[in-house]
């Protein structure tokens, strides 16, 4: 790359702290506002930028690529997941694509075992009780949950967050089983006391807490479809950190309505923030908004790696965190 500052433009608004080094690296276009952009503004965005830096909200397929013009030559994702960036059609109009992963996976973990003592002592149920004024005072049999201790978490995904909710399943003296596309080093296994279910069916069948920690992937898409979901214990709860398209939230809707699954605690969603009102008025839901990486640390050190990409692609070298479409 040449001397000159590189045009970069940002679609939300990012920590104060990494927006304005930005500006002392780089000729950057901020937000004024939060506010997503629409399509139109993002095709407009791309047209007139050396590198954009779009989020999870940024839907760029291959006609937002095609129409990208010549001067877009790297999309500086400011989150891990990438499964909203047509990856292929990016390398094959030579623009990379870098993310920004392993900085969330204690602050999702942590929120994935919020979720499952949530559920699973009814928290919501008691903080409505609390704020509707109607307590008359403790009792033997109000608001009764479980004990997470003995009980059986199966992970689905035992990458970084899911070896993170591992760590912390077992200080709970949860009981640790996962699924996952390879098996783990028998190493990592032991450190977690975690046993490994091949089949994903036999370990859904089995487990009191199922915990969703796998990418959104055309493999992974309503991996937990209404056939798995229905495999599940009526006791059960299950618990989604991830990505919402993972599992088949109708379906996942009915049983919960009928009881055929105990619980939920959810912080993503299919249809990202088109909540199935069915779904989010249930008592036995715990509904987040998408916080599970919502700490002033992660962001800040999601930033400084959007930073760190930018930079060594403009010093001329490959970005430390590019995503290739075999990664996917």
């Amino acid at each position: 790359m040449s001397a000159e500052r590189l045009s970069v433009v940002v679609t939300r608004r990012l920590p104060e702290v990494v927006e304005t080094r930005m500006m002392e690296l780089f000729d950057v276009e901020l937000r004024d506002d939060d506010r997503p952009m629409s399509q139109a503004e993002l095709a407009d965005a791309m047209k007139r930028c050396d590198v954009l830096v779009p989020t999870i909200n940024d839907r760029i397929d291959a006609n937002m690529l095609a129409g990208a013009g010549e001067r877009l030559r790297l999309i500086a994702n400011y989150g891990a997941g990438v499964d909203h960036i047509d990856v292929g059609s990016a390398r094959q109009r030579g623009i990379l694509v870098s993310n920004t992963p392993g900085v969330s996976a204690d602050d999702t973990a942590d929120m994935a075992i919020a979720l499952i003592l949530a559920v699973t002592r009814r928290f919501p149920e008691g903080i409505r009780t609390m704020a509707s004024g109607e307590w008359q005072g403790w009792s033997p049999t109000a608001l009764l949950g479980h004990r997470i201790q003995g009980r059986r978490v199966g992970i689905l995904g035992m990458g970084r967050i899911g070896q993170a909710v591992a760590a912390r399943a077992r200080a709970f003296g949860m009981q640790v089983h996962y699924h996952n596309r390879r098996r783990l080093h028998p190493q990592i296994e032991e450190q977690y006391e975690a046993t490994f279910w091949e089949s994903l069916d036999q370990m859904v069948a089995r487990m009191d807490v199922i915990s969703i920690n796998c990418p959104h992937t055309p493999s992974t898409f309503h991996l937990m479809n209404a056939r798995r979901l229905k495999l599940m214990k009526p006791e059960a709860v299950i618990v989604n950190t991830s990505r919402g398209e993972v599992i088949d939230e109708n379906a996942l809707t009915r049983m919960l309505r009928a009881g055929e699954i105990s619980g939920a605690g959810l912080d993503v969603y299919e249809h990202g923030n088109e909540i199935n009102p069915r779904l989010r008025d249930l008592p036995n839901v715990v509904a987040l908004p998408h916080m599970g990486s919502a700490t002033f640390e992660g962001r800040i050190e999601m930033g400084e790696k959007v930073l760190i990409n930018i930079k060594t692609f403009a010093d001329g070298h490959r970005p430390p965190d590019q995503v290739v479409p075999g990664m996917l």
